[in-house]
């Protein structure tokens, strides 16, 4: 019916769990599906054939060319990240809901998954949400005012949906970051144009300012900037002009100002993949999460909507804390920045919280954080998780409960069995993938251990992503 690259217009009818919306096109007395991603029912949409299976296919969104009935337009710029920007919150809650646990029914096995079902907990905010956001030069502009794709600009802004190569310039707020900062960005890319100095050109891997990263403070409102660049005429640069630039148009906000040059021509804007200097203030921000405080450099982790995640903490601790005997010892695996180790910790009563993850600058980071809090009953290791259960057998048959927040991919299969054979009475397992979280939910059942509850957390407004936390407990 359809080959891949083909560029088609569906209209939507229904919703899929991850974003995805789902257009059915007759076929005799049966349909053959599309699931199109970031799209929603009632849309009529362009979309480009991705995978092409024998009973259905899969696409990617590229243009809206008729809005969903129930869509309200707002005066945010419309960015591919925020797909359902002009959708009504209740009506995401109730699509994500119900996608959400029918996948975790129908992949987990549990029928009854509904009657588990303890609440869906809302961001705060649904706007200006986020305490990150990165932004993307090109001299490829997608100009929005026309459709036309212009070689040769400076453009400033978010990709092009389905583009690589195009960067649509962000004129006004997105609705997901500082309203202020971005009502200014138009002002700093005008300023940035001016140097002469080249936007990257993605096909042709040449240029000079490639990447904007901004981190904000939500307790202290101050931001941390980071501009990425190329070396390639890099002399004429004027990097204590461009320190000015920022400060005259955000004063005491601005935390620290550093540049980093990266020549590695892979899209990617990661600090450690080039030569970074400050060059001016502080390369840290703290932000408060449930009384304790954590320092945020501009490549620490950290949870993207903050007082969300208190949310998404304070659930996890009330499951994990419900019916368990002070002093059981407690694992946070997976444990990132040790946020979650670190709050458990501040409840006094409870026995020694340790955490593990692979990532050693976040153990540094936690360890940091949970000397800054005052902190002595949680200890943090910088490991692989299945090796470190496996060299540390010692852990068998003394923990009380668990704590997992894997990523995206879940859990792998040596080591979740690995976690069950520490025998804990209960284990709480957050997801930022309620698909992966399912499977293994298969696993903990076949090991002995039932569902008690799950939650839904919708930390990202606006995007097809939600969030899960289950509670395990072994029969």
């Amino acid at each position: 019916m359809f080959h891949r690259g083909e560029i088609i217009t569906l209209t939507i009818d229904g919703y899929a769990f991850g974003g995805r919306g789902i257009a059915k096109i007759p076929i005799g007395e049966s349909h053959f599906v599309v699931f199109v991603n970031n799209a929603f029912p009632g849309q009529v949409v362009k979309a480009k054939i991705d995978v092409k299976r024998k009973n259905h296919a899969e696409a990617k969104l590229m243009e809206v060319l008729v809005r969903a009935p129930e869509e309200v337009i707002t005066n945010f710029q419309e960015i591919s990240g925020a797909p359902y920007l002009f959708v009504p919150e209740k009506l995401q809650q109730a699509v994500k809901t119900e996608s959400t646990l029918t996948t975790f029914s129908k992949i987990s096995g549990d029928r009854s998954i509904r009657e588990k079902f303890d609440e869906y907990i809302a961001s705060p905010s649904t706007y200006f949400y986020r305490n990150k956001m990165e932004y993307s030069f090109s001299s490829i502009e997608h100009v929005l005012e026309t459709g036309e794709e212009k070689d040769g600009a400076f453009a400033l802004g978010f990709k092009r949906r389905g583009t690589w190569w195009k960067v649509e310039n962000l004129n006004r707020p997105s609705g997901l970051f500082d309203e202020d900062w971005e009502q200014k960005l138009p002002l700093l890319r005008t300023y940035l144009e001016s140097t002469n100095l080249p936007a990257w050109h993605p096909p042709q891997k040449t240029g000079f300012f490639r990447h904007i990263v901004v981190r904000k403070s939500f307790q202290d409102d101050r931001i941390l900037v980071h501009l990425v660049s190329s070396s390639e005429g890099i002399e004429g640069f004027d990097q204590q002009a461009f320190v000015a630039k920022v400060l005259e148009l955000h004063g005491s906000r601005i935390a620290g100002i550093q540049h980093t040059v990266n020549d590695d021509v892979a899209d990617r804007s990661k600090i450690e993949n080039g030569r970074s200097q400050l060059l001016y203030g502080v390369p840290m921000v703290e932000e408060h999460l449930l009384g304790l405080t954590f320092q945020m450099r501009m490549e620490s982790f950290f949870q993207t909507n903050p007082k969300c995640a208190e949310r998404l903490y304070q659930k996890a601790i009330d499951y994990l804390l419900e019916d368990l005997d002070e002093g059981n010892e407690i694992l946070d695996l997976f444990c990132g920045t040790g946020t979650i180790a670190q709050l458990i910790a501040k409840r006094r009563g409870f026995g020694k919280i340790t955490g593990v993850d692979i990532v050693h600058e976040a153990i540094e980071d936690a360890k940091e954080n949970a000397t800054k809090n005052g902190l002595s009953n949680v200890a943090f290791y910088a490991a692989d998780v299945g090796k470190f259960l496996k060299e540390h057998p010692e852990y068998e048959g003394k923990i009380g409960a668990i704590i997992l927040d894997p990523p995206r991919a879940g859990i792998a299969p040596k080591t979740l069995l690995k976690t069950i054979a520490l025998g804990a009475k209960k284990i709480v397992y957050i997801s930022c993938n309620p698909s992966t979280q399912a499977r293994d939910a298969s696993t903990l059942f076949d090991a002995g251990y039932g569902l008690e509850k799950i939650s839904l957390v919708d930390q990202f407004p606006h995007t097809g992503h939600i969030e899960s936390i289950a509670k395990f407990v072994k029969k």
